[in-house]
């Protein structure tokens, strides 16, 4: 018996790596001693670094930047022999960094991400790879874009910090002095979703609301979207809803390629690819994978869509450990997801489930590899 285990995170309640040490002991439980591969996931938002920290055996630098509210914190880039380096997007602009009560996005700025980048280019690195999940702006990249030299300015030709609120004042874009090593640089997205920048499936619709965005926000912050899109495209030619993952995190996926011509891949097929996925999961029984909840997106580029999708080019089984299920779920099964299971289920509550993850996330692990031990899904 060969299992692989390669399960996205559970925000709040369960890491990657824990939920692999879950299925170890519950695979051990039931099937005695079998062979278990572990593979650490991410796609591109939070816990990106320390993934590819493993797989490709980087160190970390850390960084003094601005938090999304321009606060000063310590961030960290990793750096790896070959002359590149991966930023995180999450490590300083993250939503994890705000308390729910401080989540505000029209004030919030990718402001710190720009000064990682910075950092890793004036210490040399010039292949740099930016994972862009998991923040807390949307401020379309303006942030960010500004800590690398990009100058937004509004009618009266003052100077804008780069905040969500900026988008709709921003009137022009001088790029005269952008970083100088931008132009040695090739920098690569990580970017778990397709949405473009305006719309109902822009940014600020999409991800606004969990930002922390009321509805009259939203409203404000797609107007100013808007203004900020038809400034793009009079400076540049380019229409940033054009581009799959322009709106990714706030819309920073549209600064990041329109102003610095970089290129946008699949977080989770890059994570992949690095860790010889395909090579790992040979001969293999079946695998387990999983995420928090299923939903809509979870069929538009995340973590679970990218191993299901390599299971089924495998023939290999392939069954989802989850914590809920929610509207547009069933589309997973067409990546190559054979069978879900969720924690939230019976007389389990969302509530219960949060507290008691570990408990219920065993239980189930336990009577999916019974179910199997009987009969072999």
């Amino acid at each position: 018996m060969k299992l692989v285990f390669a399960s996205d995170s559970f925000k709040g309640t369960l890491t990657s790596e824990r939920i692999i040490e879950l299925l170890k002991k519950a695979s051990k439980e039931v099937f005695g001693e079998c062979r278990t591969v572990p593979v650490v996931l991410a796609d591109g938002g939070e816990g990106t670094l320390d993934a590819l920290l493993r797989v490709r055996k980087g160190k970390k630098v850390a960084v003094s930047v601005h938090d999304p509210l321009m606060r000063e914190i310590t961030a960290c880039y990793g750096a790896f022999g070959d002359n590149s380096a991966v930023i995180e997007m999450a490590q300083a602009t993250g939503l994890t960094l705000l308390k729910n009560e401080e989540r505000d996005p029209l004030h919030a700025s990718s402001y710190g991400t720009g000064e990682l980048i910075r950092a890793a280019l004036k210490d040399g690195y010039r292949d740099i790879t930016v994972a862009i999940g998991g923040t807390a702006t949307n401020d379309g990249g303006m942030g960010a874009a500004a800590a690398l030299g990009i100058r937004f300015t509004d009618k009266e030709g003052k100077a804008l910090e780069g905040r969500g609120s900026d988008l709709k004042k921003v009137c022009d874009i001088d790029t005269d002095n952008m970083l100088p090593e931008l132009k040695e640089a090739k920098i690569r997205v990580m970017c778990d979703v397709r949405n473009p920048l305006c719309g109902t499936d822009g940014a600020t619709y999409t991800y606004g609301p969990q930002k922390g965005a009321s509805a009259e926000m939203l409203k404000e912050l797609e107007e100013g979207m808007l203004n900020y899109r038809r400034v793009l495209i009079r400076k540049t030619g380019t229409d940033p809803d054009t581009i799959e993952g322009a709106g990714a995190a706030g819309g920073i996926g549209a600064a990041l390629k329109i102003l610095f011509g970089a290129i946008l891949v699949s977080g989770i097929e890059t994570i992949l690819d690095l860790g010889g996925f395909d090579e790992l999961i040979k001969d293999a029984d079946c695998i387990i994978t999983g995420e928090g909840r299923v939903d809509v997106q979870s069929s538009s580029g995340k973590a679970m869509q990218g191993v299901g999708e390599r299971a089924l080019r495998a023939g290999i089984p392939c069954i989802a450990i989850c914590g809920s299920t929610a509207e547009g779920y069933e589309r997973i099964f067409e990546h190559g997801i054979t069978r879900i299971e969720t924690l939230v289920k019976d007389d389990i509550t969302p509530e219960y489930a949060m507290e008691h993850a570990e408990k219920v996330y065993y239980q189930r692990a336990l009577e999916i590899f019974k179910a199997m031990k009987v009969k072999p899904d």
